[in-house]
């Protein structure tokens, strides 16, 4: 595995977990509806930008891409 994919992973992983917590749900739902609503998929194809910018920036826009495709949160 490269590093840069380990990175990745990594990040993946921490903006999950910090979604989760946010929300205040379980890391396993949280997954579940990133998934679901798109928001993994933004992670993969975005990053290069996303890792940059602060968790919390993150998470704002995991949250919005999800509402974007039907997700809803409170």
């Amino acid at each position: 595995m490269s590093e840069q994919l380990r990175k990745q992973i990594n990040y993946t992983v921490v903006c999950v977990n910090e979604f989760a917590r946010r929300f205040k749900i379980d890391s396993l739902t949280a997954f579940e509806y990133l998934k679901e609503y798109k928001g993994l998929a933004f992670l993969d194809e975005h990053y290069d930008i996303e890792h940059c910018l602060s968790l919390d920036d993150a998470i704002d826009d995991l949250a919005l891409i999800c509402s974007q495709n039907g997700g809803v949160l409170s």
